[in-house]
């Protein structure tokens, strides 16, 4: 069994000793009638996950004022996006709160997240639900995976030091190597147990989800595509920019970002209907809108000045949503969560 495997099976019987324990005040807690609220009502909404939640990158950033300001979340991220666009159609979402914050992993759910250059600590983003909320929305999963660790496997420039977290998985083996890195030996074996970590982890967080507020309906949000099936597409800059969409890294090993993306999209499809949640496919959806589809892009390339700046820097992308892509990452959550409050 796998240390993943045997985590995650600790981890749940901890959670069912808890909910032996504390089952029976909670049945009397929960009021009579809340699952059919009906969706003209005010909804109250939960929004967690990671730096694509959070949409990092896009200006002005929340809580400037205290530690969370290091979360990098937008004012103006896909949930404020959201819940603005089903509020024109009527459906008030009563956010209760937004504790997505960049860096994220799938375990910060249900444990405390340390912040960059000794912030601080934020509390787990379970801590935010309550037992009447009725949606929780939100994306986990790649920094579980280590995305930032197979972009620095295959790119020297991004091996560099910056904000981007994480080190190449194997910083000994050149990054003009790190397509057969991947298919054999040592680098598909941790990236094997590293898809197992996310999807016993992403199982557990469903679960926490629907134990602390049962009646919610529960929405987990995949992440845009990044890497066109055309990756001709990626030899040329972007209007306006001099570097390449994804850097230095070599043509031939962009499938494999895009197979690990794509892997990644389908354990986190496959977690959300083994557990009951909905989901939303922003990998199927975005496919002419990736890093290197030109003026059409939604994600800002990896060198591409973002938004942000950092005393009097400006931070790059790092293959994250522009504001294109939070618009897309908005629309289609926007008309999962309409669906899922009208049936």
């Amino acid at each position: 069994m796998s240390e993943a495997v045997r985590t995650t099976t600790a981890s749940r019987a901890r959670l069912a000793a808890v909910a032996v324990a504390l089952g029976s005040c909670l049945v009397l807690a929960v009021p009579a009638g809340n699952a059919g609220a009906a969706a003209a009502d005010p909804v109250p909404t939960v929004f967690f996950g990671d730096s694509y939640t959070a949409n990092f990158g896009i200006s002005p950033v929340n809580h400037q004022d205290n530690e969370r300001g290091w979360c990098f979340q937008s004012t103006d991220n896909y949930p404020a996006v959201t819940a603005r666009s089903l509020a024109a159609k009527g459906i008030t979402l009563a956010v209760q709160a937004d504790v997505s914050c960049g860096g994220a992993l799938v375990h910060h759910f249900w444990q405390q997240q340390e912040l960059p250059f000794g912030a601080g600590n934020l509390p787990a983003q379970q801590e935010a639900l309550q037992q009447d909320t009725q949606l929780v929305v939100g994306s986990l999963g790649g920094n579980t995976l280590g995305f930032a660790r197979i972009i620095k496997q295959c790119s020297d420039k991004l091996r560099e030091p910056s904000l981007l977290p994480g080190e190449p998985v194997d910083p000994d083996k050149p990054a003009s190597e790190c397509k057969d890195f991947f298919e054999t030996g040592d680098g598909k074996e941790w990236l094997d147990y590293k898809y197992e970590q996310v999807e016993g982890e992403l199982e557990e967080a469903l679960q926490r989800m629907e134990y602390f507020s049962p009646d919610a309906r529960r929405v987990l949000v995949s992440y845009p595509r990044l890497v066109p099936a055309d990756i001709t597409k990626c030899l040329a800059a972007a209007p306006g920019q001099s570097e390449l969409p994804f850097a230095d890294i070599s043509q031939e090993a962009l499938p494999v970002l895009d197979q690990a993306q794509q892997r990644l999209n389908d354990i986190m499809m496959k977690a959300a209907t083994d557990n009951g949640a909905d989901f939303v496919n922003l990998y199927a959806h975005t496919g002419s809108n990736t890093a290197c589809d030109g003026t059409d892009r939604g994600i800002g390339g990896l060198l591409e000045n973002s938004k942000l700046e950092l005393l009097g820097s400006p931070i790059p992308w790092y293959a994250h949503p522009n504001e294109k892509g939070r618009d897309l990452q908005a629309e289609h959550v926007a008309t999962t969560i309409e669906t899922a409050l009208n049936q």
